[in-house]
């Protein structure tokens, strides 16, 4: 299975004087204008877009063109994808980006193939062969060893992966000829579904359904089940299908968005709260909320909880989060007055565009508990 990356085209600016390759649309963009330098005006994007991220791109290289398309000003996302990895990854512009952090903890499901009786350097179809073994496993062989991962279990990270060592990435080490030593983390395995698939008379592999903690690598997974296997193994497909409350079925490729216009592109990001569907819902009043705004505590009657968000009465706007802990409510990531205001222009702007009768999105679910207050 190739995992190169895409083919290079034509470039352009993408910030900071940097210049990254441009693919599709851009690129005969880019053609049409003689290869000149295209030069963007940033604007101020706030929101959450879901992206299918491509085969063969760092998370890194599709947020920088994903910013590029929009003009955003501000951008991160919440975790990375490994080059050979597709699938969900949440995109974070303006005043999302102060809550991407949240989504790290979330957990996260993948769909993955490892191949059975080959090892490589990386654990996965990007890295050299290091050993071949024969195979002999049968159904009965792989329903034995599922039980040995699912629960608690520890994972040593691998060589090739950006977990740090003394400031420096791991790869960075595994690039130069170096293993260092890593001590094993604990991960939690919630489900896993592993079944035999023929990939060709000599090399069959086994096909994985995942639902995991936080920290767990698949490429590590597919490799310690090849060695409880017998024969060892390589992933050669990775898949991330949810992420927290986000599924692939939500997200948009690059190729759509390089066809859309801008406003269909803004059209495609979720509001920043997206990311606090399981934070408690807290609205203050106007006095409240300009004092909030300032990061002076509110005294209410809320009960103690440690994930709050707190919104504004009107106009209904997201201010931050918060803990409610002793009757207080105590300010944590907080929203600037004018992130607050270019929020509700970005989405009075989208609103305008939506025909008459089009029912509004929200990122709350029904089952948020949403608390009241009008104390001083």
């Amino acid at each position: 299975m190739s995992t190169a990356g895409p083919l290079q085209g034509a470039k352009v600016p993408l910030g900071g004087g940097e210049t990254r390759p441009l693919r599709g649309a851009a690129t005969r963009a880019a053609a049409e204008l003689g290869g000149q330098r295209v030069r963007v005006t940033r604007r101020p994007v706030h929101g959450v877009l879901l992206l299918d991220k491509p085969l063969g791109w760092s998370s890194n290289d599709a947020l920088q063109k994903v910013k590029w398309l929009l003009r955003a000003e501000k951008a991160g996302h919440t975790g990375t994808l490994d080059p050979l990895a597709t699938g969900v990854l949440p995109l974070c512009f303006g005043a999302a980006t102060k809550f991407s952090q949240m989504h790290l903890d979330a957990d996260k499901e993948y769909e993955a193939t490892a191949l059975l009786g080959i090892k490589t350097n990386t654990g996965d179809a990007e890295g050299d062969v290091i050993e071949v073994r024969r195979v002999h496993v049968d159904a009965d062989d792989v329903a034995r060893v599922v039980p040995l991962f699912t629960g608690p279990i520890c994972q040593t990270p691998p060589m090739h992966s950006a977990l740090k060592k003394d400031g420096k990435a791991l790869y960075e080490y595994a690039r130069a000829g170096i293993e260092v030593e890593r001590e094993a983390r604990s991960v939690t395995i919630h489900k896993l579904d592993v079944a035999l698939a023929l990939a060709d008379i000599e090399l069959p592999a086994i096909n994985m359904v995942v639902k995991c903690s936080k920290g767990t690598y698949i490429r590590t997974l597919g490799e310690d089940i090849g060695e409880a296997l017998g024969c060892g193994a390589h992933l050669t497909r990775l898949r991330r299908t949810a992420t927290g409350n986000f599924t692939d079925v939500q997200c948009v490729t690059l190729a759509d968005l390089e066809a859309m216009t801008e406003e269909e592109r803004l059209d495609c990001l979720l509001p920043v709260d997206a990311l606090l569907v399981c934070h408690t819902r807290v609205t203050l009043d106007s006095d409240n909320t300009a004092r909030f705004l300032s990061g002076v505590r509110r005294r209410g009657s809320w009960p103690d909880e440690k994930q709050v968000a707190v919104y504004s009465a009107e106009p209904h706007a997201l201010l931050g989060t918060a803990q409610a802990q002793a009757g207080e409510l105590i300010p944590g990531r907080l929203l600037s007055p004018l992130e607050i205001a270019q929020s509700q222009t970005q989405q009075a702007t989208r609103v305008s565009r939506e025909p008459a009768g089009t029912p509004q999105a929200s990122s709350t679910t029904t089952d948020s508990r949403e608390k009241v207050n009008h104390d001083q």
